[in-house]
């Protein structure tokens, strides 16, 4: 018990050291828009048709969740194997915010014209609870000042309690998968 309450103020202090020592933030929203989730396609990626009805391609900023198994649409067969806990992800994605009324803040624009965006419902940013519950991991590479060091503790926080992704002994990060598979970034 003594060692998991260290942990714990370790890492907390870590965090608030973090954000007290880091310089201010050096980007800018592109946009603020509201909708409703229109599809979830796995774990980190979702579809959301505005007020004015345009449909948005979504990645969760600052998330990498499980790859999910592709399919070729003409035969059905699966052309590129999912990764552990990539359904479970999906589902519980769906399960937040499917057919739901979100805030989108959009922090990027890829060059596939998807939208790297924090998802809010109501005061929930979905992004983080994803990290929290273990559905996803922190997307360090991509991630930016502020959400770097919220997203990092977030993540230790999820990997002590083994949450998810964490409590799988044979866990290999999304990017890695994507890398060792020769699978175009997400």
């Amino acid at each position: 018990m003594k060692l998991r309450k260290t942990h714990s103020i370790a890492a907390f202090l870590v965090f608030l050291f973090s954000i007290l020592l880091l310089p201010p933030p050096s980007y800018a929203l592109i946009a603020t828009v509201k909708g409703i989730v229109s599809k979830v396609s796995d774990g980190d990626t979702l579809h959301v048709i505005t007020e004015k009805g345009k449909d948005l391609k979504i990645k969760l900023y600052g998330c990498d969740a499980p790859e999910i198994e592709k399919r070729n649409k003409r035969t059905g067969q699966i052309t590129i194997p999912g990764q552990p806990y990539s359904e479970e992800a999906k589902q519980a994605l769906k399960k937040m915010i499917y057919k739901k009324r979100v805030r989108v803040d959009i922090i990027d624009i890829g060059r596939h014209h998807w939208m790297a965006s924090l998802i809010w419902l109501k005061k929930r940013c979905i992004n983080l609870e994803m990290v929290r519950e273990g559905y996803a991991e922190a997307y360090r590479e991509r991630l930016k000042q502020p959400y770097y060091a919220e997203f990092s503790y977030t993540e230790q926080q999820a990997k002590f309690r083994k949450k998810g992704i964490w409590g799988l002994s044979n866990y290999e990060r999304p990017s890695e998968f994507r890398k060792r598979l020769r699978i175009r970034g997400s």
